[in-house]
């Protein structure tokens, strides 16, 4: 395969960011790359369940082997069809009330890879110039393979030509005996690196290459068995972490941009390195993909002759096969202590709200506060994730969603010394200013990012730090027991939010005419946190926010 050229992007101290030997340190967004050094390439948790987004999508209608290589085929094509729109720059822009939103993450979904380094990682992008790569890194029982999607004259494959690739992968590849290399993606990326840069030899640097190199991956799953999925979570599990290493969790390369996942079972979805995208855009080729999966399909013989997809091969020392093995331990310890839990409901959802004045994202975000202090009898420090895509290569930031006037209505909700209308007074107060503040992020004037930028600064200039970075109101400011985010997909995909595992539930919502979906999850190394128990106190909370709505109705 050509070498192609590429751009790499180091987030270091003493590295500037870089394209084909190019300076890009005037001109790249600050703020941005501040965001990537923080959040990102210097944590040294595991990218699964920690930093990845997983996106489940709705099952679909097959249940056997054949099914999932047409499937897979499918998603191939419409791959590369979104492909192009990126590359020919007809990707329809998108706005938010009117005013543009920076595309240029999209361009960052293809073609790139999470690199471990031994205290920040990187991330390669293989850029349009050059020789861009034709091929895609197919994994199936734990083992990786090469296969180019493009003839010679740039034209796609077929679907049926894919079926074919497909179908030479999964009969060639009966033997059990290779080491799962996969796994090691799964490792903390200080273990992880340490591997990384110890595979030197030839073999091994020309396989780390492909895949590094490839467009995307796409993975195809056993079934995870489902008798015990009594909580409807199975999807999730397999799409967040492949289910554990006598399962699907390494039969993927986590560090991939973006990963196709695709069971036999006709459970799918994506899993992507959050550093290249935010969940909006993401879940938009979510939607894409899902759409396309429900066009009509027109049969084509392959008549050219089709390369044969090329197995990877990896030289595994014993040092490499231990680490695999520790790897393994790792994966299953994680999973085990990982708590997912899955709400959809259906009692009322955004028609409702609308039509009592309510933004449907502040009174969720209400409800969450509402939930956790019923349980826990104090006020929870919380953020919701909001995106500043009206800047050119804006990100997220965070807003402080816990506030006076939201703390007032949760105090206040189940006093039976408050009346309904003054309830219904804090809860309009409290969303109101929810979206005062909402929109202030949104425009750029964040507390949080300003905050953390000061504090750079000091360190970058090595000047003092400032008295209020080692005040302990700051830790309690950032101590959050709440992350969550809106992200809602026309096609009733689902995302799920990364975990931290030194806080407390992570949250991602979707809102739509008449329901919710609600994701939530924390590590069950927090004796405390139960995401089925808080999960039904925040059904509960929405319920009873209604009903209020309905006892106290209000001047209109």
């Amino acid at each position: 395969m050509a070498e192609c050229t590429a751009v790499v992007i180091v987030i270091d101290e003493n590295t500037p960011i870089t394209e084909n030997g190019v300076n890009l340190s005037r001109t790249a967004d600050r703020t941005t790359d501040l965001w990537g050094k923080l959040e990102y390439f210097g944590n040294r948790s595991p990218v699964v369940i920690n930093a990845n987004v997983p996106i489940v999508c709705p099952r679909l209608d097959f249940r056997d082997k054949q099914g999932q290589i047409r499937c897979a085929a499918k998603l191939i094509v419409a791959l590369l069809e979104f492909k192009t729109t990126i590359e020919n720059e007809t990707l329809p822009a998108e706005n938010l009330g009117g005013k543009p939103l920076c595309m240029e993450q999209y361009s960052q979904l293809l073609s790139t890879c999470r690199i471990p380094g031994l205290e920040r990682d990187s991330v390669v992008f293989h850029a349009k110039i050059g020789n861009p790569p034709k091929h895609i890194t197919v994994v199936y029982n734990s083992q990786f393979f090469v296969v180019e999607v493009y003839h010679n004259d740039g034209t796609p494959l077929t679907v049926d030509q894919l079926c074919v690739q497909m179908e030479s992968i999964c009969t060639s590849t009966s033997e059990t005996n290779t080491e799962p290399v996969g796994i090691l993606t799964t490792l903390d990326r200080d273990s992880w690196s340490k591997a990384y840069l110890s595979m030197k030899d030839q073999t091994n640097k020309e396989s780390l290459s492909a895949i590094e190199r490839s467009i995307f991956t796409l993975c195809l799953d056993r079934a995870i068995p489902r008798e015990s999925d009594k909580y409807g979570t199975c999807d999730f599990h397999l799409i967040t972490h492949g289910g554990g290493s006598q399962w699907n969790s390494a039969n993927r390369w986590f560090d991939k941009s973006l990963q196709i996942i695709v069971a036999e079972d006709g459970s799918w979805g994506l899993n992507l390195i959050h550093i290249v995208a935010d969940g909006t855009v993401s879940m938009a080729l979510t939607d894409y993909l899902v759409a396309s999966m429900k066009k009509p399909e027109m049969r084509q013989a392959s008549i050219l002759p089709l390369p044969m997809p090329q197995k990877l091969h990896f030289h595994v020392t014993p040092d490499i096969k231990e680490i695999i093995e520790q790897a393994k331990r790792s994966m299953d310890r994680n999973i085990q202590n990982f708590d997912l839990s899955v709400l959809v409901f259906d009692h009322f959802g955004k028609n409702y709200l609308k039509a009592h004045n309510m933004s449907p994202d502040a009174f969720i975000q209400m409800a969450i506060q509402l939930a956790y202090y019923r349980m826990n009898k104090q006020v929870c420090a919380s953020y919701e994730a909001v995106s500043q895509r009206m800047f050119r290569r804006g990100r997220v930031s965070l807003l402080l969603s816990t506030t006076s006037v939201s703390a007032a209505f949760v105090k206040a909700f189940d006093d039976p010394q408050k009346q309904n209308t003054e309830k219904i007074d804090l809860l309009e107060k409290a969303i109101k200013t929810h979206k005062e503040n909402i929109k202030a992020v949104i425009g750029g004037h964040d507390i949080v990012a300003h905050i953390i930028a000061l504090r750079l600064q000091a360190v970058e200039n090595k000047l003092p730090m400032p008295d209020i970075f080692r005040d302990i109101s700051y830790k309690k400011i950032l101590n959050y027991q709440f992350a969550a985010s809106q992200v809602t997909s026309n096609t009733g995909s689902v995302g799920v939010h990364q975990v931290d595992e030194n806080s407390g539930y992570s949250l991602c919502y979707s809102v739509h005419n008449s329901h919710f979906i609600i994701e939530m999850a924390t590590f069950n190394t927090h004796k405390r946190l139960n995401t089925r128990h808080l999960i039904q106190n925040m059904k509960d909370a929405l319920l009873d926010m209604r009903a209020l709505l309905e006892q106290a109705p209000r001047a209109t």
